[in-house]
């Protein structure tokens, strides 16, 4: 790839890892990454033939590519896990647990209003006890599985 320009394929590389590791509730919507790669790589194409530097494009294309998605759900419950209930299975177990616990999860974040910020503000440690307590009650209920 030619260092003044970055493809399409690039940055839908870059979204799909990102969705992969912290938003596995979007990691099939093509739609949704062919629309963010194709809006970034117009961005970082635009911003290069209007004169910015490669970071400046870069910056401006990944502000579009990860719009929205800097505070992630899945992250939340996986730390929760690994924090909170990691004496209870195996390390290899903690993330598959995790997308186990995250749909048992949602109806606790739809009570919250999440922002990209969101992890930094008060709110967070309510969410992390609700969240924390949510999931120790789904395994007295359950058990591991």
């Amino acid at each position: 790839m030619d260092t003044q320009q970055k493809d399409l394929s690039y940055f839908r590389l870059l979204l799909q890892e990102l969705l992969n590791t912290s938003f596995p509730e979007k990691a099939n919507d093509q739609k949704f990454i062919d629309q963010r790669s194709s809006w970034a790589a117009n961005a970082y194409e635009g911003a290069f033939r209007s004169g910015n530097t490669i970071e400046q494009c870069n910056e401006i294309a990944n502000y579009i590519l990860f719009e929205k998605l800097h505070f992630s759900k899945f992250d939340t419950v996986f730390q929760v896990v690994c924090d909170e209930f990691d004496t209870l299975m195996a390390d290899e177990e903690l993330r598959p647990f995790a997308l186990k616990m995250f749909p048992v999860c949602e109806a606790v974040f739809a009570k919250y209003q999440l922002t990209d910020d969101f992890a930094y503000g008060y709110e967070f440690d309510l969410l992390y006890t609700e969240i924390t307590g949510t999931i120790a009650i789904w395994i007295e209920e359950n058990g591991l599985q």
